[in-house]
């Protein structure tokens, strides 16, 4: 019998709407119905692209006695991460001080008043490996539910005492002097081998690479461009990168950036889109070119919605086994091409068993000695592959990954010369502004499906990541309502973020938790704090507002500590502490030329301010500049004070790059 979350609008819910487990929906009826039963919450934490969660499901979730003893001793509630952020934030704090490490799916016991007395992650059925099963946690915790009651509510007041009181704001600032020190421990940490940072498994570190661009362009250090050269060639070049396809796998779990965890996720596309657009306009390297816009067409070929939104993710599996749709044996392209060229990829794409069965994946360590066959077979191959499964995919929009899109996309459609990207970074902005965004409330909510919106509602990184998007999108196309649409939701983050100089990722009129994270880490995506630092960064050189100046300033004061210690997980907040150290530059065209803008754009240090429009456009830069003999015209500022107007894309690109 289902249960009730084949109402949700989250696609992993529905993926247990046919468990036997008598799942619930996270809300106050859940924990209401425990406290009537007197039973504990058992909280299960998961996504829809997670491989280990579709693991956990097939063997305790969908076993009918599993359900039934869930069903007498629990109350079950299923979380989406991506739809609930802060719950997850919140739960997955305790996991790692609990049990000193964390992950997906998050297995969490709680009492009825949301405290968390016990965590783990993935329990297998049978116990193996010095792990007890799934069923024996169950009866211990049944166990000492009803014989140790006062220590599991003692055990649970102090966790959420505890992990409330860590909390703490950000001090100091993100300065030149802590912003070299922060480059300086990065290159302690890169690896001179394999590039990318630290060792197995590897991220794509997007939001460092970002910065490390802003600081070469400011400082003119070599070693800060090298290592981004390198770990954008390997990351590129090897497994973690569809060869076949474009876009790129969450992460590698080795090394060498060879076998990757197949799931491929929409903010690390978004982000490394703007990375691979970024090192273009660098260095023109053509590798940079080709994979932005291959990025970019993934983008629109795989997860674009039929609504103009973008999905959340791929799945890694396929038929239940991971990677199955991406991996080649060397008997399988010997089915679809000519023995010569099947030779010929096997030699060139190293399908020498790098993955599981004999299988590999494809890897491009060099570039070919005929381009055009490679692009020739490349599409025989990609045709080849589409009569395999299709892994699935989770089409739910999120706010703030689609603010990521957009934003990546706008630019890219500008600097690339593709005009296709900024119509669809555009159509996406429509849907979140009319399907998210409440026009009386002004409150954002965080997801939609198939044109429906979400119950859950926007968190900070949802107001500010789309909130740059429109501001992005402002300068791009010279529209009004983008620059309204994104000054609202940054004074709605002002209005309902920001508490005793804090910023918080739930805001003061959201569901009351059993505390309010706050959390600055820029890890798989952008923190909303280091987000809300870009926005009114970028906010304030539209309008010379010194509010939103100091709010820029206060939102990366909260980064600080993290940015000194460990600035792999303050990637963001850096990259947007080098564009206010740059500066920042507002660079203001009057009338429209696409080269001046596309200019503007490749040329100024990224991250500067841009709007180009009509003379008169309502937005404070704006005011004053004209067009010059009736031609449009390119004004470069610091603090509202503008140079002599350029005519010439040629004039301004030496305006901005002088010592080319």
């Amino acid at each position: 019998m289902a249960n009730e979350l084949g109402r949700s609008t989250s696609p992993y819910l529905r993926q247990h709407a046919d468990n036997p487990v008598e799942w619930r929906e996270w809300g106050e009826s859940a924990f209401a119905e425990a406290r009537e039963r007197d039973v504990p919450v058992f909280l299960s934490v998961g996504y829809s692209a997670c491989h280990w969660c579709h693991v956990m499901a097939h063997e305790s979730f969908e076993d009918v006695e599993t359900a039934a003893y869930l069903s007498n001793h629990f109350v079950s509630v299923k979380v989406d991460r991506e739809e609930r952020p802060d719950v997850d934030a919140i739960y997955m704090a305790a996991t790692v001080a609990m049990t000193g490490q964390g992950g997906w799916p998050m297995s969490v016991f709680l009492t009825p008043a949301g405290e968390p007395f016990f965590c783990g992650t993935y329990f297998p059925k049978d116990a193996r490996g010095g792990m007890g099963s799934f069923r024996q946690v169950l009866e211990a915790i049944t166990d000492a539910w009803q014989h140790k009651r006062e220590q599991i509510d003692g055990i649970g007041k102090r966790v959420v005492e505890q992990l409330g009181a860590q909390q703490q704001a950000g001090q100091g600032a993100l300065d030149p002097v802590t912003l070299d020190q922060a480059v300086q421990l990065l290159k302690n940490d890169f690896d001179p081998v394999d590039a990318g940072f630290g060792r197995a498994p590897k991220f794509p570190p997007s939001m460092v690479l970002d910065f490390l661009l802003r600081h070469h362009r400011r400082t003119g250090d070599r070693d800060t461009l090298a290592m981004v050269d390198q770990t954008c060639e390997r990351m590129a070049r090897g497994g973690m990168y569809d060869q076949l396809a474009g876009g790129f796998a969450r992460y590698s779990v080795d090394g060498q950036w060879i076998v990757p965890h197949f799931e491929k996720m929409l903010y690390d596309n978004a982000l490394l889109l703007d990375v691979y657009t970024h090192w273009w306009t660098t260095t023109a390297n053509p590798l940079a070119k080709r994979i932005a816009e291959e990025t970019a067409d993934f983008l629109l070929a795989e997860l674009r919605t039929p609504e103009g939104g973008f999905a959340s993710a791929l799945d890694a599996d396929t038929e239940g086994e991971e990677g199955k749709y991406y991996v080649w044996t060397p008997e399988q392209l010997e089915e679809v091409l000519s023995d010569d060229d099947a030779r010929w990829v096997i030699d060139l794409c190293d399908v020498t068993g790098t993955f599981e069965h004999g299988s590999s994946v494809l890897q491009l360590r060099r570039d070919p000695d005929d381009h055009d066959r490679w692009q020739r077979l490349r599409e025989i191959l990609e045709q080849a592959r589409t009569s395999r499964t299709y892994p699935g995919r989770d089409d739910k929009v999120v706010a703030a990954w689609n603010g990521l899109a957009i934003t990546a996309l706008a630019r890219a459609g500008i600097v690339l010369g593709k005009p296709q990207y900024v119509e669809a970074a555009e159509a996406a902005a429509r849907l979140v502004g009319d399907i998210h965004l409440d026009q009386v409330t002004g409150r954002l909510h965080r997801t939609s499906r198939d044109g429906r919106r979400g119950s859950a509602h926007g968190v900070l990184e949802d107001y500010a990541a789309f909130a740059q998007a429109c501001l992005t999108l402002l300068g791009v196309t010279g529209d009004i309502s983008w620059f309204e649409t994104g000054q609202a939701l940054l004074d709605r983050v002002l209005e309902v973020f920001v508490a005793d100089g804090s910023y918080y990722d739930t805001a003061a009129d959201a569901e009351e938790l059993v505390w309010r994270p706050q959390d600055p880490t820029d890890n798989a995506s952008p923190s909303g704090v280091s987000l809300a630092a870009e926005g009114f960064t970028t906010l304030a050189s539209l309008t010379g507002s010194a509010r939103y100046e100091r709010a820029a300033e206060q939102a990366l004061a909260a980064s600080a500590t993290i940015a000194q210690r460990a600035p792999r997980f303050a990637g963001r907040a850096l990259a947007v502490a080098e564009t206010v150290a740059s500066g920042p530059l507002e660079i203001a065209i009057a009338g429209r030329s696409t080269e001046l803008l596309r200019t503007a754009l490749t040329d100024a240090p990224w991250g500067t301010a841009i709007v180009a429009g009509s003379p008169g456009l309502a937005v404070p830069l704006m005011e004053g500049r004209e067009l010059v003999k009736q031609q449009p015209a390119a004004y470069v500022c610091q603090k509202f004070t503008c140079r002599l107007p350029i005519s010439l894309p040629e004039d301004l690109r030496r305006e901005l790059r002088p010592v080319d």
